[in-house]
This record gives structure tokens, sequence and C-alpha cells, in this order.
């Protein structure tokens, strides 16, 4: 029975922190919206929470991408850009609700993600970071031609959004891809990242996962891009190019491939770095690159690894009984 009863409190323990997590979760947003609703975070850096939050959809979810499941992929500022210029025309166009427009910016983005998966994810090799890259730049180039949406000098868009909206949206996607990888579905990708022959020899479909993957990836980074869209209510298609692209690629990277606490670390790190380097933006590239070499270096793992922070680490998610005989 003691097998049986380890299992048991296992699970309770899972369950006891996943539940912590989340307390952790609506207490920092109590926090920070009181502090912003107060004035003692002015209108400047909350624009930067606010992209903190972004930045944290968008490197999660690359990283289902890129860390969970071990494909590459260089393009993920593309799927942003349908998000954001699909609700921007239903919202502005078509005078469509903000959440309605939301969630279907958030399909078009998955049905992208799907139409180059399918056929490309069946290679092996680097075959998606080409295509991403090509992805990328030819949804940038569509844009800047194409009149209706403002061409290359952009488009207006009404502010829809606040705190509120970007922060829980940062929080579900976290919930959302941390269940999905503790699935059975997840540790499917976790296999095709370690081996595919392997895994297809066990009998996971490695393209169906590595296609179910990239496509929540891209329904995640449409969602970010619609909020983006919304939040600083002007979009461009130079928003949504390869330099950003590079910048959630960093992010993931300086966190640790396979590590969502990690990409929200890298998500903070990053965004503050950014913002420092807001009045030097000739810098920003060879900053950017200088991190990456850095870290190749001295933390090829990222910050974080492969690893998770644990609330248990600082006394808190666990149980006082946790610990007991049984």
């Amino acid at each position: 029975m003691r097998p049986m009863q380890e299992k048991k409190r296992g699970a309770l323990a899972g369950r006891w922190s996943f539940w912590a997590w989340i307390g952790v979760g609506l207490a920092l947003y109590a926090i920070i919206g009181l502090l912003i609703d107060n004035g003692i975070i002015d209108s400047y850096m909350a624009l930067i929470v606010y992209q903190m939050c972004l930045n944290v959809v968008l490197a999660v979810s690359l990283n289902l991408i890129n860390g969970f499941t071990g494909q590459f992929s260089i393009g993920h500022a593309g799927f942003a850009a349908v998000g954001a210029y699909v609700s921007a025309v239903l919202t502005a166009k078509m005078q469509l609700p903000f959440f309605p427009a939301l969630i279907i910016a958030a399909l078009a983005a998955a049905v992208a993600g799907l139409l180059i998966g399918i056929p490309t994810l069946r290679l092996k090799g680097d075959y998606l970071a080409i295509t991403t890259l090509g992805f990328g730049q030819i949804i940038q180039v569509i844009l800047i031609n194409l009149q209706y949406v403002g061409g290359a000098a952009g488009m207006t868009v009404h502010k829809e959004t606040n705190f509120t909206w970007l922060y829980f949206a940062a929080l579900i996607t976290v919930v959302v891809i941390a269940n999905f990888v503790h699935s059975r579905h997840g540790r499917a990708c976790i296999a095709v990242r370690e081996n595919e022959v392997a895994a297809e020899m066990m009998g996971i479909n490695v393209t169906y996962y590595k296609v179910l993957a990239f496509s929540i990836g891209a329904l995640f980074a449409g969602v970010a891009g619609a909020l983006s869209a919304h939040t600083f209510y002007f979009i461009k298609p130079t928003s949504y190019g390869f330099l950003q692209s590079f910048n959630i690629l960093v992010i993931v990277v300086l966190g640790g491939l396979g590590s969502i606490t990690g990409s929200i670390l890298g998500a903070v790190v990053l965004t503050l770095i950014t913002a420092f380097l807001q009045d030097y933006p000739q810098w920003q590239m060879v900053i950017y690159s200088l991190i990456l070499v850095l870290i190749m270096i001295f933390r090829p793992q990222g910050l974080m690894g492969t690893k998770e922070f644990r609330l248990s680490a600082i006394g808190l998610g666990r149980r006082r009984d946790e610990h007991a005989a049984p």
C-alpha cells in the first residue's frame, strides 16, 4: 500500500502547489494593480509592466515550441502580427466588440500556425526555422503593401485593454501551457524533443504533437498581438519584424529552454533592459546579441535551464503535513 500512498500524497502536493501558485499570482495582481491605481507606478512604468505581461505570453508560448517540443521557430512575431491586424480590422473597421475580436484573432493565428506546421513539421532538420523566418518576412511585406490596413504608415486602433486584461492573459497563458506540459500530451512533446526516433518507436505520432504544440504557441502569440494592438492603440508592420522575433527568442534562451518560470524571469529582465535602452536604439541589437553570446559561454542552459522555481524553496506551497509519516 505504501507506493499507492506515496502516489496519492504526490498528487495532493502537486494540487496544493498549483493553487499556491495561483494565490501568488492573484496577490501579485492585487499589489501591482493597487500601485498603478494610486499612481505609485507612474504611466511610463505602467507601460513597462504592460510590455512585461505581453512578453510573458510571447515567451511562454514560444518556449512550448522551442523548449518543450525541441523545434526551432524564429518567426513568432509573424503570428503576433496576424493576431494584431485581424483584431484591429474587426474592431476598427467592422465595429466588432473587442473580446470576440480577440478570440477570432487568436484562432486566425492558430490556423496560420497549422497551415505552416502541417507541411513543414513532417520534415526533419531546420526547415521550420527557415519557414517561420520566411513567414514573418512575407507577412511584413503584405502588410506594408496593404493600404486597407494603412500600409507602411500603420493603423490607429481603439484602446480596449488595461492592466487586468494583460495580467490575466499572461496568467492564463502560463496556467494553460503549464497544464499542457504536465499532461500526457506535454510528455509526448518532451519525448519528441529528447529523441524523435525513440518517440516514434513508442507509438507517439511525432508530426501530430509537433503541429499541436506549434499551433498552440501560434494561438497565444496571436493573443499577445491582439492585446498589444489595443494597448498601445497603434500598429505598423515594422513592429512585427525579425527583430521582435529575435527579442522573444532571446527571452526564451535567457530564461532557459524548457522552463516556464525561466521564460517569466527572462521576460521581466529583458523588458527592463529594453526600457533602459529606449534612448539608444542603435545599441539594442548589439546588447541583445552580446547577451546571447554571454549566455552561450557562461550559462548555455539559461538562467533556469529546464528547472522550475518552486514555492517550497522559500517555504511556500508546502502543506505542514507533507512530511508526516504515512
